[in-house]
């Protein structure tokens, strides 16, 4: 008999693999046979407590009971900062809340919806990992060089400092430098999964470069009120470099792969909670998705340090210090006595002293942060100022040619983007870093000057 076959006698649909079981302990013994099998499985759904003993089926009696007694837990309670949120986004992380394993959770103030956890959402699960609440661009980060060049260079020196992100960057889906970048990431063991083995030459090809979207390598200036021992610099203003990048087409591959594994798997009393299929971490699936998972973090973070090597060595520039922090990613942390699994979907991870940067937009401050380990947000902070707009509805308010000659006239020159991406259409920085004022210190400024990011063509828009 089939699964439609079953279902159609009654069976529940997460009781389907247990009847098939059944079915094919007793024919191989012998015991029964056509007719005999349909009538014990009809007797099984109808009596399953007279059943448990059973040499083949007390297993699927045992989960038909199992099934009978299931009842699904209440969604654990979330804590909100900020108030710039939409009401979508806090329907997703209701959702996300109702995961049985959930042990805790948090909305970020630069919240707005996602895919299953919304960017922004913090959820902490017990023994389990949410490929999708990880993320499709895992371990995307922030990092910070500062360069040992004096501020009126940026002025002084133009050509020079465009040049350096001209040649020293790639953007956009499917981006390749023309020679493959060198970097000890590669030389790590690739063949933990398939698919990372599989995606190997791809992330080869792929080292170095920045995908479409919010991403980004920009020069501007570091505003510094204290000198700080850990940088061992002086308090003053210097030039820096940022970038906003991620683990590219690898890492999507990943979420995919796992995320399809994870939603085979799903009970279907939780069918509504197919973009937070999980994986027990003690399974197969999912200890190969967490070494995955932590591959991609490397591979990402190589991603960052070839752009600033490459970027930085065009410009003659040397790195005097720097920061930098990812997101979509899980951690294994312990709370209340407890190891939880700490998934943050855009945000950033602020455990007491640890340093992080916040950006806000191409015409607005970024900020570097040191956590307050406040763990109500789970140790965690906005990863910067939130969309308030989609990116339709922005490409079809904005003129960017318009915008762009406005943000001249402000000091930063746009090398490259997309309409999706103006100022507008991001929340106000300075509204998202009061309201988080309990969970991170501001210790720096970076105010952007020179950007550049993919762009989607919006140049040729009048």
């Amino acid at each position: 008999m089939n699964s439609r076959q079953l279902q159609k006698l009654g069976v529940p649909e997460d009781c389907v693999k247990s009847a098939i079981g059944a079915i094919q302990s007793a024919m191989k013994a012998g015991d029964k046979k056509g007719k005999q099998i349909k009538q014990a499985i009809k007797d099984v759904v109808e009596r399953p407590e007279d059943f448990v003993g059973d040499e083949h089926f007390g297993p699927f009696a045992q989960a038909v009971i199992a099934d009978r007694q299931f009842v699904r837990p209440e969604p654990i309670s979330y804590r909100t900062w900020g108030t710039e949120i939409d009401e979508a986004a806090h329907a997703q992380m209701r959702q996300a809340c109702s995961v049985p394993m959930a042990a805790g959770a948090a909305l970020m103030p630069d919240a707005h919806v996602g895919y299953g956890l919304p960017i922004g959402g913090v959820l902490a699960l017990e023994g389990a990992v949410i490929p999708y609440a990880v993320g499709v661009d895992i371990a995307c980060r922030m990092k910070l060089s500062v360069l040992d060049l004096p501020p009126s260079a940026l002025d002084d020196r133009f050509n020079l400092f465009q040049e350096a992100l001209e040649s020293g960057t790639r953007f956009g889906v499917g981006a390749t430098h023309e020679t493959p970048q060198d970097h000890p990431v590669m030389d790590q063991d690739w063949s933990i999964t398939r698919i990372t083995r599989e995606k190997k030459d791809l992330a080869r090809s792929q080292l170095g470069t920045s995908g479409s979207g919010n991403h980004f390598v920009e020069f501007g200036l570091l505003d510094l009120p204290e000198r700080r021992d850990e940088w061992d610099l002086d308090a003053g203003r210097y030039i820096a470099l940022m970038s906003h990048s991620g683990s590219r087409g690898p890492g999507a591959a990943v979420c995919h792969t796992y995320s399809a594994v994870a939603r085979s798997q799903l009970p279907s009393k939780y069918k509504d909670l197919a973009y937070l299929s999980w994986l027990p971490l003690d399974s197969e699936a999912g200890q190969e998705y967490w070494a995955a998972m932590n591959l991609m973090g490397d591979y990402a973070a190589a991603n960052h340090d070839v752009i600033h090597r490459l970027v930085s060595k065009l410009l003659g520039a040397q790195i005097l210090a720097g920061v930098e922090n990812h997101h979509n990613f899980a951690w294994k942390e312990v709370y209340d006595g407890r190891e939880r699994i700490v998934h943050r979907k855009g945000a950033t991870p602020v455990g007491a002293g640890v340093l992080g940067v916040i950006p806000g937009s191409m015409a607005s401050p970024a900020f570097v942060v040191r956590g307050r380990g406040n763990a109500d947000s789970l140790n965690s902070a906005s990863h910067g100022a939130g969309r308030r707009m989609s990116r339709k509805k922005a490409k079809d308010t904005y003129n960017w040619k318009a915008v762009r000659k406005d943000l001249e006239r402000k000091g930063v020159r746009v090398l490259s983007a997309g309409a999706d991406e103006v100022p507008g259409v991001y929340k106000d920085i300075q509204d998202v870093m009061h309201a988080q004022a309990d969970l991170v210190e501001i210790i720096a400024r970076f105010d952007p000057k020179i950007v550049k990011m993919c762009d989607d063509g919006s140049e040729a828009e009048d």
